[in-house]
């Protein structure tokens, strides 16, 4: 993994990808104590930064490999990110999906046309299931975030950030992080173009395998994939690829509760009027909690995706 890759993604696909805004409010300074800035990737086409990576990858393939169909495995924003780039390159999609991701999720991923085949998070391995369909039918499988043009297209998120900052030589920059491909496709971009920025990954308590991985060195894993409401970020362990990335270029990980991600949905609906999922405030919740332990005095926040069932976000705004 190179900037070269990230910068080629960029060429690829920048017709497609939508360049979202860093956004602001001074009531959200305030209740921060420093500048807060948001990049607003829960704007981006299919409502997360996950079809930045869906479609550098499906762009990079041969047509034969494309003719063929991918396979992809996803808790719902991978999911929709495939389905929808898959589509625009006619490239038959199959998704396997835990049966109990948000509802809104599988509806959307189905109204792409995608062929979705659900499992039990619990009890059943994603990636064997993955692996089997794409041996079985030929497709080429296309990982959520351990495969280098899914990473390369995260990063171009990075480039954006640092175009859009031209005045600002240091930041905090928190990453809501599952497997680590948009934390660490963030990272290599910001490296090249920003090299005053610090990334963090930000995840829910409980479900902290990339602050432990750094903190030890060696990639660990998750005791439980299920029991919390930030689905969109939860995975097993970093990747092989990922993790020596983050480890090489990121600061340590924070941590936030269920409570603290719903009051960042409701920060950010109040003062910026975006909606946010769960697991793509946990950036902002972080900045609200650790920004005192913070150097920089600028802190940069990735709202990662904004696929919410309308109960739940009923349930942020109400706390």
């Amino acid at each position: 993994m190179n900037i070269d890759m990230i910068r080629a993604a960029r060429h690829r696909t920048g017709h497609r990808v939508r360049h979202t805004p860093l956004l602001s409010s001074p009531f959200l300074d305030d209740l921060v104590g420093k500048r807060v800035l948001v990049k607003a990737e829960c704007l981006q086409v299919t409502g997360s930064f996950k079809y930045r990576g869906a479609t550098s990858a499906i762009s990079a393939l041969d047509p034969k490999a494309r003719a063929r169909g991918v396979v992809a495995f996803s808790s719902g924003n991978h999911a929709q990110g495939i389905a929808l780039a898959a589509r625009q390159y006619e490239t038959p999609a199959t998704i396997v999906m835990p049966s109990d991701a948000p509802a809104v999720k599988i509806s959307n991923t189905r109204n792409y046309d995608a062929d979705v085949v659900l499992y039990d998070r619990g009890s059943e391995d994603r990636d064997a299931i993955g692996k089997a369909l794409s041996d079985e039918k030929g497709l080429t499988l296309i990982k959520p975030f351990d495969e280098p043009q899914v990473i390369a297209g995260q990063g171009t998120c990075g480039l954006e950030i640092a175009a859009d900052t031209p005045d600002i030589s240091e930041a905090a920059v928190l990453v809501c992080c599952g497997g680590g491909g948009f934390l660490s496709g963030v990272a290599l971009a910001l490296e090249a173009e920003k090299p005053g920025f610090t990334c963090h990954p930000v995840e829910p308590e409980g479900f902290d395998d990339v602050t432990r991985s750094l903190v030890s060195g060696k990639i660990e894993r998750n005791e439980k994939q299920t029991g919390n409401i930030c689905d969109a970020i939860i995975s097993p362990q970093p990747g092989e690829i990922t993790f020596p990335i983050m480890h090489r270029l990121c600061g340590r990980g924070l941590l936030v509760s269920e409570t603290e991600a719903l009051g960042a949905m409701k920060a950010a609906f109040d003062h910026l009027r975006v909606v946010a999922e769960p697991g793509g405030a946990v950036a902002l919740a972080a900045a609200m909690r650790y920004a005192a332990d913070l150097p920089q005095d600028t802190i940069i926040a990735t709202i990662s995706g904004g696929n919410v069932d309308a109960d739940l976000f009923k349930r942020a705004l109400e706390m």
